[in-house]
């Protein structure tokens, strides 16, 4: 039976396509109009010449959704929300670090008028980095909420009592949910009623229903506004409603909201639940067109883009082959820079283990048993080249940025295919090359490919190893694993 599509609204049916393959679209930054020469000056000294595609259709377009200054959107009307649907390693962060930085270089005041949400510490670590870098110099404070200081340091971070009353010290608050929720109902003098933009990054995830409710919190202290001090009535914020003569008097901080993912749904009921006003999608997820502009069959149903240099390949196998698949890669095929996924944490690190005792393999695990000082100096030696294979559970799958990951390895082979795509884009970023090998139980393989196949990912190869080339490596394996259960006991 045809399956039944659901009704999708305008905006999702029509998006703002934007360009897929990176490198032959680069724009440089100065082509890209109205950003702040200071911040242009700042890019080069980051040695950024050019925007990535989905930087230069989407800094312009906040820009423009603040151009008459920070309390109306353009001609008047209120600004739209902003979604973006793009690759991994496409350039998300630096498209909504630009456009607020610059909205916000003239203020006077500080209050908070940005909040971005992220589902983990590291990237939220991340993403306040590349905030400190354009802020820095401009008198803008960043501050990162994500449980990794004390509470009571993290209230030192965001509010300041005076004689007068609180006072904000920070412009742009990057947090994780929990951390923030517990700010929003415990810090006094914590306030969102200035939020200008609130960005939800991994917007995916953050719907997903563990993390609706720090969305809402968010949303509900944005709007409660000033009446509760009593202090200003004059920006006191009602929900959005018909334009009147009574609502249009007192002008009104908008907030708009920018939510950006790999994998961002689809699905209009979630989106629903997230409010949007009247929203622009900006999406490079969509199905060539021939010349004679009919949809090639194959791509219609494309749900999710891969980075353009990303090969892929699935080597069937049993349970038995597996660790000896990865050190027959390691070792055989000489791998470098690898990026190992396993779906738990039990099993990073038995992994991990093992390949320690087996040796001739610089190893590192990372996953949240460890401490963030821990995982961040792995990052830094995998970084370095130091470290040739990196075992890590899904926690690192999403988001973080780690540089020159020649090879994504799929150890346990993803049930799902968001973390198959996460996963996979750790490598081939920003147009680079890359390899994505998946370890496929036999009993495993039709429900994989049809996984793949069903969010349109047509091009993975099958790669099998022979019993062959595995054998060579058979008995030093076996001494590792006696070894290992001695140490074990």
């Amino acid at each position: 039976s045809p399956q039944v599509q659901p009704f999708l609204p305008q905006w999702l049916a029509q998006p703002k396509r934007v360009q897929k393959r990176i490198r032959d679209n680069l724009c440089p930054i100065r082509d890209v109009p109205g950003i702040h020469p200071r911040l242009v000056k700042k890019l080069q000294m980051n040695g950024i010449e050019s925007f990535f595609p989905v930087q230069a259709e989407v800094i312009p377009a906040i820009l423009q959704s603040a151009s008459n200054g920070y309390l109306l959107g353009r001609g008047g009307y209120r600004p739209k929300d902003i979604c973006v649907s793009a690759p991994t390693g496409s350039g998300k962060t630096l498209s909504f670090v630009i456009p607020i930085v610059q909205v916000l270089l003239d203020r006077v005041v500080c209050h908070v008028r940005a909040l971005v949400v992220l589902p983990t510490k590291e990237l939220a670590q991340q993403v306040s980095k590349v905030f400190n870098v354009y802020t820095d110099g401009t008198g803008l404070k960043v501050a990162l909420i994500t449980g990794q200081k004390s509470f009571a340091k993290e209230q030192e971070m965001l509010v300041q009592k005076k004689v007068t009353g609180y006072c904000s010290l920070a412009d742009i608050v990057v947090a994780t949910p929990g951390r923030l929720t517990d700010h929003i109902n415990q810090t006094p003098g914590f306030s969102l009623a200035q939020l200008r933009f609130l960005i939800v990054d991994e917007a995916d995830r953050m719907i997903d229903d563990m993390h609706q409710n720090c969305l809402n919190q968010i949303v509900k202290a944005a709007f409660q506004g000033e009446h509760d001090s009593g202090s200003n009535m004059l920006f006191q914020r009602t929900k959005p409603g018909p334009v009147t003569a009574a609502s249009s008097c007192s002008p009104q901080i908008p907030l708009q909201k920018l939510l950006f993912s790999a994998t961002l749904t689809q699905d209009p009921e979630k989106l629903q639940q997230l409010d949007l006003f009247q929203p622009r999608l900006f999406t490079s997820v969509y199905s060539e067109k021939n010349r004679d502009e009919t949809e090639t069959e194959q791509d219609t149903n494309n749900k999710y883009t891969l980075p353009e240099g990303l090969s892929q390949c699935y080597v069937p196998c049993d349970l038995n082959s597996k660790p000896l698949l990865l050190l027959y890669f390691m070792l055989t095929m000489k791998f470098t820079r690898v990026l190992c996924f396993t779906n738990s944490r039990e099993a990073s690190h038995r992994l991990f283990l093992l390949v320690q005792a087996f040796g001739g393999i610089t190893v590192a695990e990372f996953s949240s048993r460890l401490p963030p000082n821990e995982r961040r100096r792995t990052m830094k030696e995998f970084d370095q080249g130091k470290i040739q294979l990196l075992i890590s559970t899904d926690a690192t799958a999403r988001g973080i940025d780690v540089k020159g990951v020649n090879y994504v390895i799929n150890y346990d082979a993803p049930q799902f295919i968001r973390t198959y795509i996460h996963r996979v884009g750790r490598t081939a970023r920003a147009g680079e090359a890359g390899v994505a090998f998946s370890l496929v139980l036999r009993i495993q393989e039709r429900r994989f490919l049809r996984m793949l196949r069903d969010a349109g990912i047509q091009d993975i190869k099958k790669h099998p190893v022979k019993g062959n080339s595995l054998k060579p490596l058979v008995q030093q394996y076996e001494e590792a694993l006696s070894k290992l259960e001695k140490t074990v006991k």
